[in-house]
């Protein structure tokens, strides 16, 4: 075999979605050996490694159970969704609390997932856009900062959700076919799983579903049986975490149980910052106090009543940080005055980078909407209603990186079209 024929075997392999996921594999792996070494600072006895999931995985690990999410000892808690705290609680008790071995476990898992998601964006993208979109796509989100920065930094369930909801968003188009019941099926359950890891990722469901459904009922084909049993597939892969809610806290809660708190802390007439972390248990001792006062449940209700109780006495101002809340998930913008920038030079930087990413992403969709326009209105309203409960609560940067495959494969095909009419056409030569 000559080397002609190594480098065309060569570069097919790297327009397929394995090589491409390979490399992105490589680039993480690399961010993370210089990354990982900020995870074992001992700041709050550990408490960046992983914040509430890695003090629910060391509960976990520690024989004590599911709890305790932040800096005291505050028994079982539903402020954490299952999946993720269970997974990084096995890898603490084979690699150990809060350890090196941990770090680099979890932070290379973080990259197989974000990795991974290359290839289910280069067939979401080959479905929708086309071949030459899908290739880009994939190329893009391999090098996409905020793909390669947040898994090999981050201990969170970030990507592990864009993965997951990825691949829901790929199954829902190839339900589009007439789908066998096995793929109903396996809908019900990918959306329980995703449920158990992000249930706000549960926003897009209506859109998932509706989409399925609009496109069978154009074919005349029957769904409502399938979408049934989907439904009841959901239900089960659910019912043993509200279950163990019930049993353990006498009263039903479905998924957590922590979104006054979260409406709380993101609520303010103090509107310098998107959240504040001295109404926060997690950094406040005398929030902290309160919690181990009252027990989780009490506190989180009385956090949720005083959460009402200003939204109540403030819309307009509730109103505006909606506002604001929304412009910042698109352009990271929250506060221009210099104090601010200079004391977190990372928010300067998101700004230009993070507005071009939703400028190009909108001119994505414009060209989308010219050309398929039942497939633009998927994405528009995906990205529209995936951060709804981030608008009203608080956001950061990372919460909309489960979204960010969907931008990346919008930003992809401008690209490709914008490439491909500023080609000379045969003619022309």
């Amino acid at each position: 075999m000559n080397s002609e024929t190594h480098s065309r075997q060569l570069r097919q392999w790297l327009r397929s979605p394995s090589g491409i996921a390979l490399v992105a594999l490589v680039v993480r792996l690399v961010a993370i050996a210089f990354l990982y070494r900020s995870l074992l600072e001992p700041i709050e006895d550990h408490f960046p490694f992983g914040w509430e999931t890695g003090r629910v995985a060391r509960s976990i690990a520690s024989g004590h159970g599911f709890g305790s999410p932040f800096n005291g000892d505050t028994g079982p808690t539903a402020v954490l969704p299952p999946v993720y705290p269970y997974l990084l609680g096995g890898i603490f008790r084979l690699f150990g609390i809060y350890t090196q071995a941990s770090a680099l476990a979890i932070l290379t898992l973080q990259a197989v997932f974000s990795s991974l998601t290359c290839v289910t964006i280069f067939f979401i993208a080959q479905r929708s856009f086309g071949a030459r979109t899908a290739r880009c796509a994939a190329w893009v989100w391999a090098f996409f900062p905020y793909a390669v920065y947040i898994p090999s930094h981050d201990v969170w369930e970030t990507s592990l959700t864009a993965l997951l909801l990825s691949l829901l968003f790929l199954l829902a188009l190839q339900m589009e076919q007439p789908p066998g019941v096995y793929r109903w099926l396996a809908f019900g359950l990918l959306w329980g799983l995703t449920a158990l890891t992000n249930p706000a990722m549960l926003t897009i469901l209506p859109v998932l579903g509706g989409w399925v459904v609009f496109r069978l009922r154009r074919r005349a084909t029957r769904w409502a049986g399938g979408a049934a049993a989907a439904a009841l597939v959901l239900l089960l892969s659910v019912a043993p975490w509200f279950a163990r809610n019930y049993r353990t806290f006498g009263r039903f809660v479905l998924f957590r149980d922590n979104f006054g708190l979260e409406l709380y802390v993101g609520n303010s007439l103090e509107m310098d910052e998107p959240w504040h972390a001295w109404k926060h248990p997690a950094h406040s001792p005398s929030e902290m106090q309160e919690m181990e006062r009252l027990g989780e449940i009490a506190y989180l209700a009385e956090k949720r009543r005083q959460a009402i109780a200003f939204i109540s006495t403030h819309p307009a101002v509730f109103a505006w940080l909606t506002a604001r809340r929304v412009v910042y998930v698109w352009t990271g913008i929250w506060n221009l005055s210099p104090g601010y920038l200079l004391a977190d030079p990372g928010e300067a930087l998101n700004i230009p980078f993070y507005t071009l990413i939703s400028v190009l992403a909108l001119l994505g969709l414009r060209y989308a909407f010219r050309n398929d326009r039942p497939m633009a209105a998927l994405y528009a309203v995906a990205l529209a209603a995936g951060p709804l409960p981030y608008y009203v609560t608080h956001v950061e940067i990372s919460y909309r990186h489960p979204f960010d495959p969907f931008v990346v494969i919008l930003m992809a095909y401008v690209a490709v079209e914008f490439s491909f009419r500023r080609a000379p056409s045969p003619a022309a030569h």
